[in-house]
């Protein structure tokens, strides 16, 4: 607390012989409001919190349990034709196979707050993965009670605006995996598709103030996808069994793959804050500045890693140093993430 201090007197010790008029106290000026607390800037996980987690997955998703500072053939030609599509005009949203091109018009559509359910559902209606995921989500809402929708107009009033911008995104976005893929496609594109919907959820689960969970949702979502899209290049040039995996590669992958992501987000008219959170994910430097959406995606993407290795029993989650110094909401959010795992 500021206190003003103020004499009255010159001199205490100085008798006065003359009775003195009252004097009116000086008010105290107001204080200056507080400046408002800066906002961090930073991961709000430890960049040893980070490379240890990042280390487990990758040995997880590579087989690898060394790492290598030194870029094999295999890798030096995935790396080069990543840079050569991100180079290019090549459309990136052209390489993710699953989506739609009626998506992006039905998110657009998502994000007015005056939308048309009549017209979403005659949308809808044209592509039937779309339809057998809504009315399978409207009738689970009725699971017990002997009712079922049969009409995507029904289950498009049921589920609500905020239900149908979160299940047309995930459906759009989940690939569809040939089964004569290539040894990456098959070993990591599941995994990546998995920790991609938890990072949504956590996302979603640790959207505050100023942040928009929709955004937050599909940051998330979108997480992966340049990764994904990846895999099919990496099962052309690893050719004989060549083994990719090295640090060196991890961290030029993340920085190549997570602009391929903020690429796609433009693309599809994604908010910029999105495509900017995207993009920072590949930035590993210790103490880079991120945006607000950005810090959640990392946050997101940290829990929704440490619950897919709890899952696999690679790490423990009674580990006191897995979640030390990490902000308060992150428990509930990994809780979250444990129950929806459960389902």
């Amino acid at each position: 607390m500021f206190r003003w201090l103020q004499s009255l007197f010159s001199n205490p010790s100085v008798a006065q012989t003359q009775p003195q008029p009252a004097v009116e106290p000086v008010p105290a000026p107001a204080p200056a409001p507080a400046a408002p607390a800066p906002q961090p800037r930073t991961a709000p996980v430890s960049f040893e919190q980070l490379e240890r987690i990042n280390g487990a997955w990758h040995a997880w998703m590579f087989d690898r349990a060394d790492g290598g500072l030194e870029l094999s053939d295999a890798e030096t030609r995935v790396l080069e034709a990543l840079a050569a599509i991100v180079g290019t005009q090549q459309s990136g949203a052209a390489l993710v196979r699953r989506m739609p091109g009626l998506v992006p018009q039905l998110l657009q559509s998502l994000r007015s707050e005056t939308f048309s359910g009549s017209a979403l559902s005659r949308t809808i209606a044209t592509d039937p993965v779309l339809v057998a995921a809504v009315v399978r989500l409207a009738n689970s809402c009725y699971r017990g009670t002997g009712q079922s929708i049969t009409s995507v107009e029904q289950a498009v009033i049921l589920i609500g605006q905020e239900g149908l911008r979160q299940l047309i995104t995930t459906v759009a976005f989940r690939p569809i995996i040939d089964v004569r893929s290539g040894f990456y496609t098959r070993r990591l594109a599941q995994h990546l598709w998995a920790h991609s919907e938890r990072c949504a959820i956590a996302a979603r689960q640790l959207a505050g103030a100023g942040i928009e969970p929709f955004d937050a949702f599909l940051a998330g979502l979108l997480q992966n996808v340049g990764l994904i899209v990846s895999l099919r290049i990496m099962d052309q040039e690893a050719k004989d069994g060549e083994r990719l995996g090295t640090d060196v590669f991890l961290a030029q992958l993340a920085r190549a793959t997570r602009g391929l992501c903020a690429s796609i987000a433009r693309e599809w008219n994604f908010p910029d804050t999105v495509a900017q959170a995207l993009l920072e994910q590949g930035d590993l430097r210790r103490g880079a500045v991120m945006s607000p959406l950005g810090r959640l995606l990392k946050l997101a993407d940290y829990l929704g890693k440490v619950r897919m290795l709890v899952e696999q029993g690679l790490v423990d989650e009674a580990d006191e140093h897995l979640f030390a110094g990490l902000p308060p909401e992150a428990a509930q959010c990994y809780a979250a993430l444990t129950e929806a795992a459960a389902d």
